[in-house]
């Protein structure tokens, strides 16, 4: 299964912060500060990142699996 980005590009294997909040469409809400919701998120063991040099990123199956997870767990 191929997972695209939200401008029709497949999403990369790791993701940088930013297509992270743009995949969970967390970029496109009221929300001011991605990073800060991702790492929010990161502390509080939801979702997972790795750290390559500096940065942190994300692999795209733990975004799936944040997702699938939410969808089970916190429907509105």
């Amino acid at each position: 299964m191929t997972i695209y980005m939200p401008d029709g590009r497949p999403a990369p294997f790791l993701l940088t912060e930013a297509e992270a909040a743009e995949i969970l469409r967390i970029d496109t809400c009221s929300v001011k500060n991605p990073s800060a919701t991702l790492a929010r998120y990161r502390a509080g063991g939801a979702l997972r990142g790795i750290r390559v040099s500096r940065r942190i990123l994300y692999p795209l199956n733990e975004i799936i699996r944040f997702v699938e997870e939410k969808a089970e767990n916190d429907w509105c």
